[in-house]
């Protein structure tokens, strides 16, 4: 396979790690002992499993960034980790502010719909963030994150295909603590955090935290129409989190609540492709009265123009998104433990959808008021505002982990209930020809209004088990595991579509279920004790459901096509999603553990692979998950840290999946025909190469603090959003191409204030090649335009914190 010159030089600095430190350690390598205090890489303890154990011990395909590592790559919401994590990629949606397409090995979720289910599990504590819409939230105080890459059918929630994220909090501490840390940079973006743990309060067995968070930044782009704090990509967020720890004697119980309220407006959608009506209609809007077109075409980055608001004037978003989480776990003995999970969590949206690119353009439109039949009103390509949108989630799991002689084990039964809305309510100018409306003229635009509402409730229910072996008569080298879960999903949607407030004849109710069996077999073993190779066969399930955003289907259609009075209509559905993965890998320390080198292969067979279809007409915008048919994914992913020099810590990971598919059925809407587009079809949001490499360098401490730098550079090849280039023709214009992005930070810590305090003052910088990446794109094809959004451009900032 040929990679662009960036991929094969990220391909070849991540070698040179490897070679660099090999060679280093191999000319003077300490005894084989392998000890922290040796200087060598930290174990990081993962819950994977849902048990407690080293990453380099769980034969599974996991990264992990602990606290410190979040701090130094300025992970602030979880779109960040995709910089560094292989086969990762993770795209925040355009028009909102907290909803994202999270991929893991080429499988997630591209539509941030209330009613569809991700691909990729986001788990806050144990309990599940069920909507995409909601994935992106300011990670106030993280102990680590964990990303499962693969399948995950037998231990965790729901809907694992793709793999799982895991966000761990930091647990309230035994002493007294203050933490305060804030920082200022580019365009006014500035935050503050303060965290106070309580330590043991009196002689009581409760100690809490309470951490506080503010974040505002103007935007990147300068819309001419509002203050630089409603600009494109300008946020303003409050945050906090409430914890609270009991420790009675063999039982322990957490409770947290967490609270983010992102308000900000969404980056700038720009016109980057025009179909020739279109581009001929809206044209004329200047020499009518309106804003003039701003189009530039497919390579230029606008960076001031106009937007208009989404409705009434307002250009901003809202998310409020909160949830409690209770754990609470009881030790009966040293080889028994019960566990339960309890979540609640609701979610808030108001989107402005913010995506005509356009200021207040002019148009002739048909107007049957009017003795000629047209007027010049204000048209746009598409507008509106998708609110309110709310989720109400409530889960409970309760688990039994043990041991029996070599058996270790973990069972239990999971419930998930749902309760969403939505009103999407869209405005849009459709292009037609003078000749629809018999006038003398190329082209009038119609404006219409219609608007997409539903209400769904879901319902799973699960019991699931994992057994491992580990025999002491092979000194417990050798692990066998085997797990399987049954799952029960029911889902009931109504339907409530309207144009300009009359509801559509095909609005109608009904509901679906489905259930899975998912299994897990393993073996590892540890070849020797910083040595551990694995193989893995495992299936997973994603749910099937509702199309929510469109129309009924009629359920016996004339051959006009038209619906006959009477006959009625059943709901858009799609089917669930299945496939058996196949997984090798190894994890290994060498040097005494100055070289960690993890790595791993897969191949993953999909059936019904369900495939979001984007569409827009005159019936507004949506998005159809279909099930595509048949299809493989294959990859690889590596990982290398090493330590080659006392102080020095280089790092570097590559990720490449390669997808197929083996069946994609297509009808085609204009013949009605059926046909397999399997050799012409692309993987939405794919990556099929990620890679970052890194160098840190921490000096010799020094009697004012500790200096240290680091500087990374991450690489992501090219993206398509959509899977059918004839039903979305401007798919190239819109898509993203190849990224590049060079970090650096450099920190003075361990500074001594007074007897017990610590300061830290940080200067960072991100996309320093000031890059113009393509964040997100949609291709409105049906209504004559593209556009896409561009991430913020380079940016600096100052940070100082200080512990006590």
């Amino acid at each position: 396979m040929i990679f662009k010159k960036s991929a094969l030089l990220t391909c070849a600095a991540t070698l040179a790690v490897v070679a660099a430190s090999g060679s280093a350690w191999a000319q003077d390598a300490a005894p084989a002992a392998a000890a922290p205090e040796s200087g060598g890489l930290q174990d990081i303890v993962v819950t994977a499993r849902r048990t407690s154990e080293s990453l380099q011990k769980t034969p599974i395909a996991v990264s992990a960034l602990n606290s410190s590592a979040l701090e130094k790559i300025n992970v602030q919401q979880v779109d960040k980790i995709a910089q560094v994590v292989p086969n990762l990629v993770i795209s925040q949606q355009s028009s909102a502010l907290s909803a994202s397409s999270i991929m893991i090995r080429g499988i997630g979720q591209t539509d941030p719909s209330l009613g569809l289910d991700t691909a990729v599990g986001v788990y806050l504590d144990g309990v599940y963030v069920a909507r995409s819409a909601g994935s992106i939230f300011d990670l106030v105080d993280l102990e680590r994150i964990e990303v499962l890459r693969g399948p995950q059918g037998t231990l965790f929630g729901r809907n694992t295909t793709g793999g799982a994220i895991q966000l761990v909090s930091k647990k309230p501490s035994d002493e007294f603590g203050l933490t305060v840390k804030g920082g200022y940079g580019t365009r006014n973006n500035w935050y503050g955090r303060v965290r106070m743990d309580t330590g043991k309060i009196g002689n009581s067995p409760f100690s809490a935290a309470l951490t506080y968070y503010h974040r505002q930044k103007d935007g990147y782009f300068d819309n001419t129409l509002t203050p630089k704090s409603k600009d494109p990509g300008s946020l303003n967020v409050d945050a906090y989190n409430i914890a609270v720890r009991a420790d009675l004697d063999n039982v322990q119980i957490n409770y947290s609540y967490d609270y983010d309220n992102r308000t900000g407006a969404p980056g700038f959608f720009q016109t980057v492709a025009l179909s020739d009506a279109a581009l001929a209609y809206y044209s004329r809007s200047a020499s009518l009265g309106g804003a003039p077109l701003q189009y530039v075409g497919a390579d230029t980055r606008l960076t001031s123009g106009q937007q208009q608001p989404g409705f009434d004037n307002h250009y901003t978003s809202k998310t409020v998104s909160q949830g409690h989480n209770l754990t609470a776990s009881w030790q009966a003995s040293d080889a028994f433990t019960l566990k339960s999970i309890t979540g609640y969590r609701k979610l808030h949206l108001f989107n402005v959808l913010g995506l005509s690119g356009q200021g207040d353009l002019k148009g002739v439109v048909f107007d049957p008021t009017s003795p000629t039949f047209t007027s010049v009103q204000s048209v746009t390509p598409y507008n509106g505002y998708n609110g309110p949108q709310n989720q109400k989630q409530f889960s409970e799991e309760l688990q039994a982990l043990g041991k029996v002689g070599d058996f270790s084990y973990v069972v239990g039964l999971y419930y998930f209930r749902e309760k969403v809305s939505e009103d999407n309510h869209q405005f849009l100018t459709a292009v037609l020809p003078g000749s629809t409306f018999g006038l003398p003229l190329d082209y009038v635009g119609l404006n219409l209004n219609p608007e997409a509402k539903y209400h769904q409730t879901s319902k799973s229910y699960a019991a699931f088990g994992q057994v491992s072996w580990r025999p002491q008569a092979l000194d417990e080298k050798l692990e066998v595991t085997g797990g399987i879960r049954y799952t029960k999903d029911k889902k009931f949607l109504r339907l409530e579509n309207s144009t300009y407030g009359v509801p559509n004849v095909s609005n109608t109710s009904g509901g679906v279920s489905f259930d899975n069996v998912s299994f897990l077999g393993s073996v590892s073993y540890q070849v020797t004790p910083q040595a551990l190779t694995y193989a893995k066969v495992s299936t997973g399930y994603k749910s099937g459901g509702f199309n929510p955003r469109a129309d009924g289907i009629c359920n016996a259609p004339a051959p006009d096509g038209t619906c006959p009075t009477g006959v009625g209509y059943h709901l858009n559905t799609f089917k669930p999603e299945k496939l058996t993965s196949f997984e090798i890998g190894a994890k290994t320390d060498f040097f005494d553990r100055h070289l960690r080198i993890n790595v791993a292969a897969f191949y993953s067979k999909y059936s019904d692979l369900q495939v979001p279809q984007f569409a827009s007409g005159s019936g507004g915008a949506t998005t159809l998950l279909v099930n595509a048919g048949k299809a493989d994914f294959k990859g690889v992913e590596l990982e290398v840290t090493a330590i080659p020099v006392r102080g020095l810590t280089l790092s570097g990971s590559l990720g490449y999946t390669d997808p197929k598919y083996k069946q994609f059925l297509f009808l085609d809407p204009a013949t009605n025909m059926v046909t397999d587009i399997a050799s012409s079809a692309r993987f939405p949001a794919v990556a099929k190469f990620n890679s970052n490499v890194a160098a840190e360098y921490d000096f010799e401490p020094m009697s004012f603090g500790q200096l240290s730098a680091r500087v990374s550079y991450a690489y992501r090849s090219h993206v398509y959003f959509y899977p059918n280039d004839a039903v979305n023709p401007f798919q190239k214009q819109v898509a993203s191409p190849a990224t590049n992005n060079v970090d650096a930070r450099i920190a003075l810590s361990d500074m001594p204030v007074g007897n017990r305090a610590k300061a830290e003052i940080a200067v960072l910088g991100e996309n320093l090649l000031n890059e113009d990446q393509v964040v997100y794109g949609i291709d409105f094809g049906g209504l004559g335009f593209g556009g896409k959004f561009y991430s913020e451009p380079r940016r600096f900032m100052v940070e100082f914190k200080l512990t006590y």
